[in-house]
């Protein structure tokens, strides 16, 4: 075999394996979470969906997405943050949350993307015709008799108020709730926990997105990734359960695999789909 043939191969096989790498780093995995609490008397599943950035799976109807929400039969579904980008289209984004509100009860809480649009009030309407929007306050719900709160946080700004939206929420913790908060950003997880605050009452269950699982994940060797918004080179926060003393963290992969990310493709970094079975 001559140099210039086996130059070629190499170039070429290298070039497929980033082609493989790349296209499985785009297929959608559901990951299933399990959570104990003593508050509970029946179990209750929320789907999670986080950082969809206005794409689609299946086709533009969303059928794949929507059929795996379906299969997992959720008593909630939960969007977490930057369904959109900062720019760009929200058509994927609307229909999914428009269809399943259709058969689910849904909560959507804004991230960075959503509140950097120059339009984001009018997208901010559409959303709110098809489902509670919670920025410092929450909604009550009742699940198979039991009683859930879900509340919501936007990076815990305080938007010229008194009060950060984040101190909003801990002033109408009740513990005799379940209690849930939708707090898009994960490095910021000492104030979700309330650290050093000396608050009563915590929150039961935080949900984040935002750090993409890392971008590049090398498992057991590099299982929060290469980089993350806000966060840098090696973050900490990007996958994952994690404990703080009676609350439980779970962070999302998030869905998002946008053409302009084809150049830094998702390696062994799946999108994902979250699903959280809640029960004693």
């Amino acid at each position: 075999m001559s140099k210039k043939l086996k130059k070629r191969l190499i170039i070429a096989a290298v070039l497929l394996v980033m082609a493989a790498l790349s296209a499985w780093g785009f297929a959608m995995e559901t990951v299933r979470y399990k959570v104990s609490s003593d508050k509970l008397d029946s179990v209750i599943k929320i789907v999670f969906i986080s950082d969809l950035h206005n794409c689609f799976y299946g086709d533009t109807k969303q059928s794949k997405l929507i059929q795996e929400v379906k299969s997992s039969s959720p008593d909630i579904v939960i969007f977490g943050g930057d369904v959109i980008d900062a720019w760009g289209g929200t058509k994927y984004a609307l229909l999914l949350i428009k269809e399943l509100s259709k058969d689910y009860p849904c909560f959507y809480t804004p991230g960075n993307h959503e509140q950097e649009r120059d339009d984001k009030e009018e997208f901010y309407a559409k959303v709110q015709k098809l489902c509670p929007m919670l920025l410092g306050e929450y909604e009550q719900i009742s699940i198979n008799g039991q009683d859930i709160r879900i509340y919501g946080t936007l990076d815990n700004y305080s938007f010229g108020k008194k009060k950060t939206q984040l101190e909003e929420c801990f002033d109408t913790l009740d513990d005799k709730y379940y209690n849930i908060l939708i707090a898009h950003q994960p490095e910021q997880i000492d104030s979700y926990i309330g650290k050093g605050k000396g608050y009563d009452t915590k929150f039961d269950l935080i949900l984040s997105g935002h750090a993409h699982g890392g971008q590049w994940r090398i498992p057991k060797l590099l299982d929060q990734g290469l980089y993350a918004p806000d966060q840098g080179i090696f973050p900490d926060y990007t996958t994952g359960m994690y404990e703080y003393d009676g609350t439980t963290h779970i962070i999302s992969r998030g869905l998002a695999r946008p053409m302009r990310m084809i150049f830094i493709p998702r390696i062994f970094n799946r999108p994902e789909l979250s699903v959280i079975t809640i029960g004693q």
